[in-house]
């Protein structure tokens, strides 16, 4: 199933349907959802993949700790934040600034009514 969020489109598995779940009839404002554990980040922006919920960011703010790094992300859509290692911090050289591509798997992205 896809979700648009303004000019996004996201991808996800959904087990309900429209007559199962009204929320998800077409025209319905729905939230979409996802941790930040499972938002990727990538650099440079332009790579292969299969996962196919990509949106091309703005790295706002970095928060770095001694095992994991709050990665907040600025999309047309608004923010978005990711948690990943601070390893991954500093072999991706992440600064505010840089542009990078933020990945969320389909079975990832979660819906539900307002």
């Amino acid at each position: 199933m896809d979700a648009r969020v303004q000019d996004v489109s996201f991808t996800t598995i959904v087990i309900e349907t429209p007559e199962t779940a009204p929320y998800l009839r077409v025209g319905h404002e729905i939230q979409v959802m996802f941790k930040e554990t499972e938002v990727s980040v990538s650099k440079p922006i332009k790579t292969s993949s299969s996962l196919q919920n990509k949106l091309p960011c703005r790295v706002v703010n970095v928060q770095k700790g001694k095992l994991l790094a709050t990665i907040e992300l600025q999309h047309t859509i608004g923010k978005v934040y990711s948690i990943i290692t601070a390893r991954a911090v500093e072999q991706l050289n992440l600064q505010p600034g840089d542009e990078v591509l933020a990945m969320i798997k389909t079975n990832e992205i979660m819906l539900s009514a307002e």
